[in-house]
């Protein structure tokens, strides 16, 4: 997909396959993680089912006894075709990315035709007994606004938790606004005129999502990191696709694990991640909150990790 708010372009440099990680590679850098505390991974994007035979690492991944807990952010494009082996190897829990069920909206945003193909991998899924799905909708205001209460409907129909999500200037939303962010407060009146009072669940861990209740019970997330970043409690890391460790999500440079990992220099590694992850003082989403005049960062095509779709790992 080209989705405008990552992609907004057709014409990329593309990464050389000999700087993307081989499974082995990843598998090695999640173990070093585990020994420094991590107990949940995540595969996200991008689009990681564009990796072939992407059970396999998910297998290397589930054999970890350190590792409780594997996710997968997919476009669900082509989550039907592979969901059975998924699911096999090992993997937990699905998100989907899922902006709008409109399918002229669907092709303006993505610029691509799919919705059909989304909607059968996430039945798919569901048939197959997949727990803890949730689906992720940036919110636009001029865009879907009008469509979050029928996306909460759909997603309460099905069992899936649904977390909206305020539009984000990170690299690639080079057609992000002010005006355009819808936020939580606004979000949340727009379902109360429709769902009646919404209850606010207290939070008990470091996810970026705050969680709310609908009077029937059915539970949902909102993800305000535009209007409210969440940076001081932020525990999250993301190593892309060629082994850069980035500790924030609006952080220019990130940090090389792949040369000393390709080296076997497997010490240094453990010192690079303790090092920085104790030393970190990433607020990038704090920085940009706090700037008067805010517009989004826009691509640099001599910037191998600006854009969001080069961020994936």
């Amino acid at each position: 997909m080209r989705c405008t708010y990552c992609m907004p372009e057709e014409d990329y440099e593309w990464l050389p396959r000999k700087d993307v990680l081989h499974y082995g590679e990843f598998t090695s850098l999640v173990e070093l993680f585990a020994e420094a505390g991590v107990q949940r991974v995540r595969l996200t994007g991008g689009e990681p089912l564009l990796r072939r035979d992407l059970f396999r690492l998910i297998k290397q991944l589930s054999s970890m006894p350190a590792i409780e807990d594997i996710a997968l952010t997919t476009n669900a494009l082509r989550l039907r075709d592979h969901i059975q082996d998924l699911k096999n190897a090992g993997l937990h829990r699905l998100t989907v990315s899922l902006d709008t069920l409109d399918d002229v909206k669907f092709r303006s945003l993505t610029r691509r035709d799919g919705l059909r193909r989304v909607m059968a991998g996430i039945q798919a899924a569901e048939e197959l007994g997949m727990k803890g799905t949730k689906i992720n909708t940036v919110a636009i205001r001029g865009f879907n606004d009008g469509e979050l209460t029928k996306l909460l409907s759909f997603a309460k129909e099905r069992g899936i938790e649904i977390r909206f999500i305020e539009y984000m200037d990170v690299g690639g939303a080079t057609d992000w606004k002010s005006t355009k962010v819808v936020p939580k407060t606004e979000i949340l009146a727009i379902l109360e005129k429709q769902f009646g009072k919404i209850e606010a669940i207290p939070k008990v861990d470091a996810a970026p999502a705050d969680h709310f209740r609908l009077q029937d019970g059915t539970q949902f997330g909102i993800i305000a990191s535009t209007t409210n970043p969440f940076c001081q409690s932020c525990d999250r890391s993301r190593i892309t696709s060629d082994g850069q460790w980035f500790r924030c999500l609006y952080a220019l440079e990130g940090t090389d694990l792949r040369t000393p990992l390709r080296e076997n220099r497997m010490d240094d590694v453990r010192q690079l991640i303790q090092t920085h992850w104790s030393q970190r003082a990433d607020r990038g989403a704090e920085e940009r909150h706090g700037l008067d005049q805010r517009s989004a960062q826009g691509d640099d095509p001599n910037h191998p990790h600006f854009g969001m779709h080069v961020r994936g790992g």
